[in-house]
């Protein structure tokens, strides 16, 4: 498809606007460790909660979720909504006082407090492995697609591009750099998003079209469904939900920045709100394109297909804007993320314990370049991939690397008896045991067998914990979760009062979540 003038000058327009202003936000705070990496623990809850969207909503929801609505239906939303009533809900009322009150930089500190300084490694390398291979071969591997789709642009030469131009202001920026250029990047995705909707609709033969698709709208399959079985609610989908909103360095850092816990409760609720709405604009093309693309070859192809067929010159360049927003929010947060766990976790922990705050930034950044060119070479891996749309896959791979972790974090918030030994039981058994079962049976959908992953590690850290010699409760104070937990700091409960009481506007968009499953069970 040939691209118009004004299509490229926004387009050019955009990606340089981007550029500058996260070398802009560069400036400001960047000179310290806690500048660099928590952004100087100052996010207000409106930028924490449009990050955490931002960064989550990639080319994976824009390409490959919409291919998956195309192909499955109306399902393909509860693998988002799941995380409203399960991750978030995980993040908000269990996780985020021992985060925010101990002041960890990152996930894996808090580990480390609870267990040792082992099971912190075993956590940084399994998250290291999904960051690289998911977060950030993979969506560029997505948005690469997408602009080949389009505009026969080799994909080789997108990814290079990509990472490039995302690498050069998170690398010299940090977390705040991150944050600012997500919330111009959630405005714009949104934006392009919309507009691409109504076109779709418009050209499906209007609202009522939106309306008659309601009908086959469904959200829980019958247990013998190869891709989205109930029985993922079991442990699969809980597995990863509350790996991926409660304990994922990627999302939690934003929370970790906040300046306070009500403005990190808040922000995930004004993420929830998000959450909710997004996947909304990108289901519903989804939903009522197959009235006049019938038979797509390739669903990951949907996105590029309705742009080049439905829009005009000039929203053309908007929408492409969008879908590059996407592509780097998500990941810029995710270089970010691996930079500051192999400084924090790795580098100051093993290596150079005295280091100051400008040499643990040197090594942030060149630790940064290297997380670019791992992340391309596994994008590159990708590119033979085309079994089932790829956003299947990024869930199958999730499954191979979260059972441990989740396990690690729930067991030892919850039981006080467990320890290190359980714990690392678990987190080391993730991926063989995985790689077997998937080997054993390779027709069981993945959710079933991240469940039965998840439970066996459950339970093997179970068994090892009682064979073994716990912490002193002495040492798990402030570790466990109980009825102390839910108590606010004194100093911030008179910003609970009246309407900016976090828990009504949790309560209302929880509401309405549990209403679609139970009108669309």
């Amino acid at each position: 498809m040939k691209l118009e003038t004004i299509d490229i000058s926004i387009f050019i327009i955009y990606i340089l606007g981007i550029l500058v202003l996260g070398l802009y936000a560069s400036r400001f705070n960047s000179k310290t460790k806690k500048g660099y990496f928590l952004a100087g623990d100052k996010l207000p809850w409106w930028m924490i909660g449009g990050s955490i969207i931002a960064a989550n909503i990639s080319s994976h929801h824009l390409v490959g979720a919409m291919g998956v609505a195309y192909s499955r239906g109306f399902v393909a939303i509860t693998l988002e909504w799941a995380a409203i009533l399960i991750g978030f809900n995980a993040l908000l009322w269990v996780f985020l006082p021992y985060y925010l009150r101990n002041g960890f930089y990152t996930i894996p500190e808090y580990l480390q407090v609870r267990y040792g300084s082992l099971t912190r490694a075993v956590y940084a390398i399994l998250i290291l492995f999904t960051y690289i291979f998911v977060e950030i071969g993979a969506v560029l591997f997505l948005g690469a697609l997408s602009l080949y789709a389009l505009f026969d642009i080799p994909i080789i030469y997108s990814i290079l591009a990509l990472a490039t131009l995302t690498g050069v202001y998170t690398i010299i920026g940090g977390l705040r750099a991150v944050v600012w250029t997500e919330m111009v990047q959630l405005v714009v995705l949104v934006v392009g998003g919309v507009v691409l909707t109504f076109a779709t609709i418009n050209e499906a033969g209007g609202i009522q079209t939106v309306i008659d698709s309601t009908k086959d709208w469904k959200m829980i399959y019958p247990a013998d469904d190869p891709d989205f079985p109930w029985t993922m609610y079991l442990g699969g989908l809980l597995c990863i939900s509350v790996f991926y909103c409660a304990t994922n360095q990627f999302i939690v850092q934003r929370i970790l920045a906040a300046k306070n816990e009500w403005h990190g409760r808040m922000g995930v609720i004004f993420g929830n709100y998000l959450k909710f709405l997004v996947p909304l604009i990108i289901t519903v093309p989804a939903l009522v394109a197959p009235l006049f693309l019938p038979d797509l070859d390739k669903p990951d192809l949907l996105f590029a297909t309705l742009v080049e067929q439905l829009l005009p010159k000039g929203l053309i360049g908007l929408v492409m804007a969008g879908l590059i927003s996407a592509i780097m929010s998500h990941i810029s947060g995710a270089i970010n993320s691996c930079t500051t766990i192999l400084t924090v976790d790795i580098y100051l922990e093993y290596f150079n314990k005295k280091a100051s705050d400008s040499q643990a930034i040197r090594f942030g950044k060149r630790s940064g370049i290297v997380i670019i060119m791992l992340g391309i070479m596994s994008s590159v891996l990708l590119i033979s991939y085309s079994d089932k749309p790829v956003f299947l896959y990024l869930m199958n791979l999730y499954g191979l690397f979260t059972p441990g972790i989740a396990t690690m974090f729930i067991m030892g918030v919850f039981w006080k008896r467990t320890t290190t030994s359980g714990a690392l039981a678990a987190g080391i058994i993730t991926i063989p045991l995985s790689l077997l079962i998937e080997f054993l049976l390779p027709d069981m959908p993945f959710f079933n067998r991240t469940g039965i992953v998840f439970w066996t590690c459950m339970l093997v850290c179970f068994v090892v914990s009682l064979l073994t010699k716990p912490k002193p409760d002495v040492e798990l104070k402030g570790l466990i979760w109980n009825k102390e937990s839910l108590k606010l700091p004194e100093s911030e409960r008179h910003l609970y009062k009246g309407i900016r009481n976090p828990f009504y506007w949790w309560l209302f968009i929880t509401i309405v979540v549990l209403f679609f499953y139970v009108r669309y069970f």
